[in-house]
């Protein structure tokens, strides 16, 4: 998974427009995720505010993301010769700290949450913590912020003292788990709802949290014969565009609709802390689930800006480019 290890350059010739351009994507995607906090949580009109009584929450909105436009100009302008792969490589390394904390995070509240499910199930959280937890623990609103989310937290706290991303070892997890079921179901005829929704919970984040570092080390796909044959300020050019036409677009697609109001796809399943239809037999964790698919379009959109800075240096032919491994290319 590892990619060559180069120089990156701190400095080069100036591209304020394309750095510009991609730190504004990110400073509003912050502005964007506040917002959604201020509109779920604390109920802020959002954007839609504009033109009712509620105008006065709605510029409230609206200065959110003309601080970011400015924070991402003041922040380019403050080092005008900083180079696009530097940029590049600092995106990138933050968004392998957040993939990393959300390998940790999804690791720990498996193996807990599956462990306190069993305990359901087998009726034994009663006999052993008492009448009071046993109740609290058949909640997911009680679960969701009170063990869920430490637990979320000290993946993030893990992350800032580990290096490895993990994808290998869930993959392997995954693969455990899938063989304890068919050993329990088939060897000893056991079997729990819970059993299935940890290979799904694991496999969901295996796939969606993986995608934004299979870009970065050119594992992904790519169909195209003509691009294969193109030199690297050819193909720089190609990345760009294709960067901001197709990339840059899909990932905010993805994300304004999964954060869309209070009842979007990934607001209302997380707000209200939603479990499965298997209720106390299953995992507490498919409001996580829906999350995943907001945190997918997240990571994406963090690692194309990353994507677009080094793909015009390419264009630019300047130095630092670094080339995939033979195991990633595809």
């Amino acid at each position: 998974m590892a990619s060559a290890q180069i120089e990156i350059p701190r400095h080069g010739r100036p591209a304020p427009v394309v750095r510009i351009f991609g730190w504004s994507m990110l400073t509003i995607l912050v502005a964007f995720l506040v917002n959604n906090v201020l509109v779920v949580w604390f109920d802020y009109p959002g954007l839609r505010g504009f033109g009712t009584d509620a105008a006065a929450g709605a510029w409230v909105h609206a200065a959110l993301y003309m601080v970011a436009i400015v924070a991402a100009v003041g922040l380019v302008l403050t080092d005008l010769s900083r180079s696009l792969r530097w940029d590049a490589h600092l995106v990138h390394s933050f968004n392998v700290y957040l993939i990393r904390a959300l390998f940790w995070s999804v690791f720990l509240v498996g193996v807990v949450d599956a462990s306190i499910a069993l305990l359901r199930s087998e009726q034994l959280v009663e006999p052993l913590f008492g009448e009071a937890v046993a109740g609290l623990v058949m909640r997911g609103a009680w679960v969701g912020p009170w063990v869920h989310v430490p637990l979320i937290v000290a993946g993030f706290v893990l992350a800032l003292f580990t290096r490895t991303l993990g994808f290998v070892w869930l993959a392997l997890l995954i693969v455990v788990a899938e063989l304890l079921i068919v050993l329990s179901r088939f060897v000893f005829s056991y079997e729990q709802a819970l059993m299935g929704d940890l290979v799904r919970y694991w496999y969901a984040a295996l796939f969606l949290f993986a995608s934004a570092y299979t870009l970065f080390d050119e594992g992904h796909v790519r169909v195209d014969v003509i691009y294969s044959g193109l030199g690297r300020t050819a193909r720089g050019t190609v990345n760009a565009v294709g960067t901001i036409l197709l990339g840059l677009s899909t990932a905010w697609v993805i994300v304004i609709i999964a954060f869309n109001g209070k009842q979007s796809v990934v607001n209302a399943p997380v707000a209200n802390f939603e479990i499965s239809q298997a209720g106390p037999f299953g995992m507490f964790v498919k409001y996580q689930m829906a999350a995943f698919i907001g945190l997918f379009g997240i990571t994406m959109l963090i690692q194309f800006v990353s994507y677009l800075f080094d793909a015009v240096a390419d264009k630019r032919n300047e130095p630092g480019h670094r080339e995939p491994t033979a195991a990633s290319a595809h």
